[in-house]
């Protein structure tokens, strides 16, 4: 999942918590123009009730009667469905298309210990893949680190090759902690939401921090040492640094150095890239730790205002996730 969390497996465990009964609706496989992409899901109630999305509109009442069926008989069930060329057009798609959806009954299905641990693990926004084989029916889990480093990386659900079982990716939503409110940010902001990206902005200058200035966007005017510790620093996150001023920039880039956010970038000429290098060794990381700070920072496009150095920061912040 590369969007915001949708909230499909917290909302099947509190029904079937409630004694509602429960099941979970996930897109396995689409063709052509699908409205939803692979591992989106749905939750459905035992009385009807819904949550999430696996076509946009195009097919969830027909997947509603089947869930409940399902419930009733406690099993599986994978359906297909095509998607008409109509339908695809009235949720924003210029074609129609297919897709293959599994439904699994919570409880009799997929194990209730195993959903809460799921949960858990989104909830403490830690990567996790479900897996689950048509053939036999077995179920697990796999963290980060321990497998799928490609679709971990590159938030993409799937079939494994040549076989049955397949792979749903819960990645955390991704962040972008700007650490400086100047005329960069203001064009950076906008454009990371509009990748996926939930920014957050932090500076102690209020002057610079303004709701004014950045309106809608959230806001912190703590010291940045202080900021990304409250905030934490993880492997869906990209920390940027903006302000040009070692107080503010360095204690921020401290503590990125010693998390595992994919991706820093700090602001300045070569010039401010080496001094800002030789500080991070004085204060003891290793020459392995400073090469993760891409600076000067961004691709080099030639850009040449704050708009065009957003685009390259932003794409390099993109480039990295995916590639590495």
């Amino acid at each position: 999942m590369s969007d915001k969390l949708d909230g499909s497996p917290e909302q099947a465990l509190a029904w079937h918590n409630a004694s509602k009964g429960a099941a979970l609706a996930t897109v396995i496989e689409t063709w052509g123009s699908a409205p939803r992409r692979t591992g989106s899901q749905l939750a459905i109630s035992g009385q009807g009730e819904i949550h999430g999305s696996v076509s946009g509109g195009c097919v969830e009442g027909a997947v509603v009667v089947e869930a409940l069926e399902a419930l009733e008989a406690g099993e599986a069930r994978v359906l297909e469905f095509g998607v008409a060329d109509q339908d695809a057009f009235a949720v924003g798609l210029a074609c129609g298309g297919t897709i293959r959806i599994l439904v699994e009954p919570i409880g009799a299905v997929l194990p209730v210990a195993m959903l809460r641990e799921l949960v858990a693990a989104r909830t403490a926004r830690s990567p996790i893949a479900y897996e689950v084989d048509l053939d036999d029916g077995a179920r697990r889990l796999v963290p980060y680190g321990a497998g799928h480093g490609a679709r971990f990386r590159m938030d993409r659900s799937g079939f494994e090759p040549d076989s049955r079982r397949f792979v749903a990716i819960h990645n955390p939503p991704l962040r972008l902690i700007c650490v400086g409110a100047v005329h960069i940010a203001q064009a950076l902001l906008p454009m990371a939401r509009l990748a996926g990206f939930d920014p957050v902005i932090i500076d102690p200058r209020e002057t610079f921090g303004s709701a004014a200035r950045f309106p809608g966007e959230t806001i912190l005017h703590d010291w940045p040492d202080d900021a990304v510790r409250a905030l934490g620093l993880d492997s869906r996150t990209a920390l940027v640094l903006l302000t040009h001023d070692p107080k503010l920039d360095d204690p921020a880039l401290k503590a990125a150095l010693g998390a595992e956010c994919f991706y820093i970038g700090a602001l300045g000429s070569t010039r401010t890239h080496a001094k800002r290098k030789e500080r991070m060794g004085d204060a003891g990381f290793s020459a392995q730790d400073i090469a993760r700070i891409h600076g000067p920072i961004g691709l080099d496009i030639g850009a040449a205002n704050p708009a065009e150095i957003a685009v390259s920061i932003l794409s390099e912040m993109v480039q990295v996730l995916r590639k590495g």
